[in-house]
């Protein structure tokens, strides 16, 4: 999963972004209005953390600009915002906010507020499965047989992309999305590194990641 994180406030945007990182997201940070509303032009993210008191332009705003270029299903945001005014709530819900959270706020419920909008947003199982895999979406963990897999984060962000589409082909440009953010110094043949290593964690799994020749990568289960 791709998230956009804007927040002017550094010490609580290094906070945050600590946090969803170690938890397995890809993640870019911005701290101005203007230059979030540039990435949301260019990059596709699974959901966006948006402040709304931002230099550059303000977050509602940011908010106003993406609801109206977005034709198909709408990227899940989540306000955080020291904002507390129920008019202000108002004001960002109605302009398409999907949650709002005041400041201060723990950790522990922005992330369960983060599960909750990529889950209502996919409209995805609580668990899939393929073979002997299981991937649960709500804790993020993938097992074989019962057992705990034991991913890197980048490795878990390429089999979520390929659990989430299983029957059709990822291609590397959109896998190389899913796993770097836009400061990574790496290309997109760095895609193949972990495809390689992801094959072989799933060795006895029932489930292989075969791959299709122009079209990209395909989580299929193994003929027996």
């Amino acid at each position: 999963m791709r998230l956009l994180l804007v927040e002017d406030h550094r010490e609580l945007s290094e906070w945050i972004a600590k946090t969803l990182r170690h938890a397995g997201y890809v993640l870019d940070v911005l701290d101005r209005g203007d230059h979030a509303d540039h990435a949301l032009l260019t990059q596709h993210y699974d959901l966006v953390i948006l402040d709304l008191s931002l230099p550059g332009m303000d977050g509602l705003d940011v908010l106003r600009r993406l609801r109206a270029r977005e034709k198909g299903v709408p990227t899940p945001v989540l306000v955080l915002t020291a904002r507390g005014s129920t008019e202000d709530r108002v004001k960002g819900l109605n302009l398409g906010a999907d949650d709002y959270l005041p400041k201060p706020f723990d950790l522990g419920e922005l992330e369960a507020r983060i599960k909750a909008l990529l889950r209502r947003s996919g409209n995805v199982a609580p668990t899939v499965r393929i073979g002997l895999l299981e991937f649960d979406t709500n804790t993020r963990m993938a097992t074989v047989s019962g057992q705990p897999l034991a991913l890197t984060p980048r490795e878990l962000a390429v089999l979520e992309a390929l659990m989430s589409r299983i029957g059709r082909p990822v291609s590397r440009e959109a896998l190389f999305e899913k796993v770097f953010d836009f400061d990574a110094d790496a290309r997109v043949e760095a895609i193949e590194i972990y495809v390689s290593r992801l094959r072989k964690k799933l060795e006895g799994s029932g489930v292989a990641i075969n791959t299709l020749r122009g079209l990209g990568y395909l989580l299929a289960e193994v003929a027996q």
